[in-house]
């Protein structure tokens, strides 16, 4: 049951969505095509035993970590259901 202003299910269509969302952000950071030689951002050779792991793989191993720790530091606010975002 929902108060307020809020319809039945409101919740549950909040937490589909944000589910939703990080699903796509999770997909869209997928590497896709074929695989480089060498990596994008230092130029080091990539191992072919990685190549084949990982297809689409553009980073080296060292350059991975540091692009995972930084993407990781990403915290997204979710404000559809936000009261903030309806007052302003």
């Amino acid at each position: 049951m929902a108060g307020g202003f809020t319809k039945d299910g409101a919740v549950q269509d909040q937490i589909d969505a944000s589910l939703a969302d990080e699903v796509n952000r999770a997909r869209s950071r997928l590497p896709r095509g074929e695989s480089l030689l060498e990596c994008f951002h230092c130029g080091a050779a990539i191992p072919e035993a990685r190549r084949k792991a990982m297809p689409g793989v553009r980073l080296c191993v060292v350059c991975k970590e540091a692009n995972d720790r930084e993407q990781t530091a990403f915290t997204g606010y979710n404000r559809r259901g936000s009261k903030d975002s309806q007052l302003r």
